[in-house]
């Protein structure tokens, strides 16, 4: 009787092993990310989305690019100079991320992860008591012993870049965010507190609520587009008024001298006329 007991429990641990191994496996497989940067007509522009269940929760459209300081050692062979790495989000990137009800990720890493992106989404309710969702974080993983852009780094090595209390692209909740304009963020590193600045441009981004797959929702664009497609409509707005003014203008002076006209055909030609009166 003990050792059937000892049998039924070395089963009953194996099954749970198992059982643990799959789900652990499964969860792994619902949540991937893919590259889809080959279908943007725009060679600059990437896009890259995260699936879960085999539907799209996390979608991703930018282009980005980045300034990174790094130290090189001056000619005396003494002192430092403080150099530029001009570096651009490659359409080759591996990318993995996580979707959540209140937050969700995307780590974008390329380069034998000598670089990774990493940019952190939150939902939460605003004063208004409507759903925002917004960028909370975003984070720059380089390597300065990369010899592509670090030539002759002083001290190389990995370097983290972050934000600090970021709070960007604040957007309604079901909707993405839209912005062709380009805009800058700057992260601090842990090398010597640099500033690491990271140009985004020609953006579209919805990491919740997503309906349809592989489809963005309703677009929420930001202010610095409305504000060039008012400067690019308000010419044309301008000039309707004032081509209507003036034809108006021209209407009124039109009628003025057809009625002028006929008063004057209606007064007698003949001044001895006015004697008779």
């Amino acid at each position: 009787m003990e050792k059937l007991r000892f049998s039924t429990l070395d089963s009953a641990g194996v099954l749970l092993c198992l059982f643990a191994i799959l789900v652990r496996f499964t969860v792994t497989a619902e949540q991937d990310g893919e590259n889809l940067s080959g279908l943007s007509t725009n060679p600059d522009k990437d896009i890259f989305v995260v699936r879960e269940n085999g539907t799209t929760c996390l979608m991703v459209e930018f282009a980005v690019r980045f300034m990174v300081p790094f130290d090189v050692l001056a000619l005396n062979g003494i002192d430092l100079i403080t150099e530029n790495a001009y570096l651009a989000l490659p359409r080759g990137a591996d990318i993995e991320g996580k979707c959540g009800s209140q937050d969700a990720h995307i780590h974008i890493s390329w380069n034998d992860n000598a670089y990774t992106l990493r940019i952190y989404f939150v939902k939460e309710t605003s004063g208004k008591r409507h759903d925002v969702w917004k960028i909370s974080k975003v984070q720059f993983v380089y390597d300065t012993s990369e010899k592509t852009h670090f030539l002759n780094s002083y001290n190389p090595g990995k370097h983290t870049a972050s934000t600090h209390h970021l709070s960007a692209l604040e957007t309604p909740a079901g909707r993405s965010y839209v912005c062709e304009a380009k805009q800058t963020l700057t992260l601090i590193s842990s090398d010597h507190q640099k500033g690491v600045t990271v140009a985004i441009s020609d953006v579209q981004i919805q990491p919740f609520d997503i309906n349809s797959d592989f489809t963005f929702s309703e677009a929420y664009k930001c202010i610095t587009d409305q504000r060039e497609q008012l400067e690019e409509t308000l010419p044309l707005i301008l000039s309707f008024i004032l081509g209507l003014i003036i034809v108006i203008t021209l209407s009124v002076y039109h009628f003025h001298l057809k009625l002028t006209a006929a008063t004057q055909s209606q007064l007698p030609c003949d001044r001895s006329m006015y004697k008779n009166m």
